[in-house]
């Protein structure tokens, strides 16, 4: 746990920003308290609960569709492997696209609540991403342009269930289930805030040390960085590849990501003061959605990675 540090908001020396930086240069994960949504998080999780224990048919109702990827499912793909879990994906910005968003009918509170999660992750992580700046050594404003007015960022409810959640007739027809609950992938966003229950079960890799575990601690989120964040470091930093272990039989497992993304018309490259590029610059609608596109179905090849962008790979 030595390298997986904790960051405190309330306290940003120069030790922190070392210890952050060491982190986002091997495995791409830590820790941060101070940040004042445990209440928020606790209310979001009693509607995560009374969502996923809803009737199928009820859940199906908002399912997300191929041309929209918000809502119920409960059959997504990572890396051509079938996930054991159910999730439901959301939004909440007022980028003319929010009246697509299938808001279930119940729980009640339910589109309140995660419209107040929302809202609240989006003002922390332009928060955080100041602080990745300074851990860097570059102008902690450097990449506010790229998320206002309209981020592309979205958030999700994962329900990871001991047992496929799917009918054995459905399970026929659909990519069979994998080993892991969620197989290894990096998050194609800036920077993913997790909230996670007690159960553990994320593991992150280490260049140093291998797999390691990403335990639940109290009163903390994590933070890991994502592919967007790993080209704007000019590969600096390391984009989180981590993965979920299977449920223990009996139990399951909650989380809240938040995936800060910017606007679809950014274009993503190295930052200017770090250096010649390793990578060529692409437009990141196309590169988010060609994520999405592969995991609602097998289009029988990898999904896109950064490393296609990178110069002399």
């Amino acid at each position: 746990m030595t390298n997986v540090p904790t960051i405190d908001l309330n306290c940003i020396d120069n030790d922190a920003l070392q210890a952050l930086d060491l982190a986002c240069r091997d495995h791409g994960f830590f820790f941060l308290k101070g940040h004042g949504l445990d209440a928020l998080v606790e209310a979001v999780k009693t509607q995560a609960e009374c969502f996923f224990a809803l009737p199928r048919d009820e859940k199906q109702k908002v399912v997300r569709k191929e041309d929209n990827p918000m809502g119920y499912y409960d059959r997504e793909l990572t890396k051509q492997k079938r996930d054991l879990k159910e999730v439901f994906d959301f939004y909440a910005r007022s980028n003319g696209q929010e009246n697509r968003m299938p808001w279930p009918q119940q729980p009640t509170e339910f589109k309140e609540t995660l419209r107040a999660y929302f809202l609240a992750n989006a003002e922390l992580s332009n928060r955080v991403m100041h602080i990745l700046c300074n851990a860097l050594g570059v102008d902690e404003t450097s990449f506010d342009r790229f998320f206002m007015p309209r981020h592309t960022s979205s958030a999700r409810l994962n329900y990871y269930p001991s047992e496929d959640p799917l009918a054995a007739d459905d399970q026929q027809s659909v990519t069979p289930l994998g080993d892991m609950a969620l197989h290894h992938h990096t998050d194609q966003g800036a920077i993913t805030l997790l909230f996670q229950d007690d159960i553990g079960g994320l593991q992150a890799f280490s260049k140093d040390a291998g797999w390691i575990d990403i335990p639940p601690m109290e009163d903390a989120l994590v933070v890991n960085i994502g592919d967007i964040a790993q080209v704007w470091s000019n590969g600096a930093y390391q984009a989180a590849l981590h993965r979920v272990l299977p449920i223990a039989a009996g139990k399951s497992r909650y989380s809240l990501p938040f995936f800060y993304q910017p606007s679809f018309d950014t274009v993503v490259a190295p930052h200017q003061d770090l250096g010649a590029p390793n990578y060529r610059s692409f437009n990141c609608g196309d590169f988010i959605q060609g994520r999405i596109d592969d995991n609602y179905e097998d289009l029988g090849a990898d999904d896109i990675q950064v490393e296609r962008f990178r110069i002399n790979a």
